[in-house]
């Protein structure tokens, strides 16, 4: 102990000759620092991935003991971040459950068929290709110039359906993730008329089937982030041509351009989301207005509309942000 007491500090590694360091140039010291830093927020970025992932499927029950799950898989990054992490999560979950990843070629032109089928080899997850040419009859349907997504996605819907049939699947995961939660509310506010989003969990219209969305508390900076990491090979989703001017398109923009304005505004709305006070709102069908009478008992869902809200002032250090106190 005493000799490494009595040991002179060396100020800079690379000055000493017997450290080891001496024909260590100074940019390649940097360069290891930067990559040590890389690989720790890449480590922080998988674990961040799984604890979200992990908490969506306990707080909403999306996957139990002895399910088969059915990870659809469009060759886009959050299809291929949601199979990557429930991979990750199967080798350590407390229940057992299979997964099989099936991808559904609707014979775009242009459509790389060979990259999903290669790329899901390498993982040794089961998986299968079904080949339906719905192409054809959505542009058989839809006039030239119009987007095409809303029937492909129902036609691509039905078709999944049937294969999770013939495959024996309990649960179907859709690889949406918080952002479009978000996109899809602003979306039906905007344009429908309606409070409306995805929910993290649903049963089909005919009650066969469950759709669960683990990706949920996901933000899509993080798939992005990992999907790079990764070096996913992404297939484009733009094949069909109709993707450039869609309004989904410009919500998401839009609440980028929000995120990096007002740090913390996107996800207040999405929890928002989570925190819904019916009796605050204008639906008759969750809140009895017509009966509402003074009964001379207090209530939670009395007259809070009147109190002052904390909300949350944008940070002081943006540059040209305005603080408004609203009465």
């Amino acid at each position: 102990m005493s000799a490494v007491l009595n040991e002179a500090p060396i100020a800079n590694p690379s000055s000493d000759p017997s450290s080891g360091w001496a024909d260590e140039p100074a940019e390649a010291v940097a360069s290891g620092a930067a990559r040590m830093k890389i690989e720790r927020e890449t480590h922080k970025l998988e674990k961040r991935l799984c604890r979200e992932v992990g908490k969506a499927i306990v707080d909403f029950n999306m996957i139990e003991e002895g399910d088969k799950v059915m990870v659809c898989m469009s060759g886009g990054k959050d299809s291929y971040a949601l199979l990557d992490i429930l991979l990750k999560l199967k080798a350590r979950a407390p229940i057992h459950f299979d997964l099989v990843a099936v991808n559904l070629d609707q014979k775009q032109p242009g459509f790389p068929e060979h990259i999903l089928p290669e790329y899901l080899a390498t993982t040794g997850v089961p998986f299968h290709i079904e080949n339906e040419d719905t192409y054809s009859i959505v542009k058989k349907l839809i006039p030239e110039g119009k987007t095409t997504c809303s029937l492909c996605s129902r036609l691509r819907r039905g078709i999944l359906y049937r294969v999770a049939d013939e495959l024996g699947c309990t649960k179907i995961a859709l690889g949406h993730h918080r952002d479009d939660i978000l996109q899809t509310l602003l979306l039906n506010m905007f344009f429908g008329g309606k409070m409306k989003s995805m929910p993290p969990k649903l049963v089909s219209d005919d009650g066969k089937h469950v759709v669960i969305r683990p990706l949920a508390y996901v933000a899509e900076k993080d798939t992005t982030r990992w999907a790079a990491h990764r070096n996913f090979p992404i297939i484009p989703c733009n094949l069909c041509g109709s993707q450039e001017n869609l309004q989904r398109k410009q919500v998401g923009e839009m609440l980028r351009d929000w995120e990096k304005r007002f740090p913390g505004r996107v996800e207040n709305m999405f929890n928002a989301l989570q925190n819904v006070v019916p009796s605050h709102l204008l639906d008759g069908s969750l809140h009895d207005f017509k009966n509402a009478k003074a009964t001379g008992i207090a209530s939670e869902d009395g007259d809070k509309a009147f109190d002052k809200e904390d909300f949350v002032a944008p940070s002081p250090s943006l540059p040209g942000v305005q603080v408004v106190q609203l009465l």
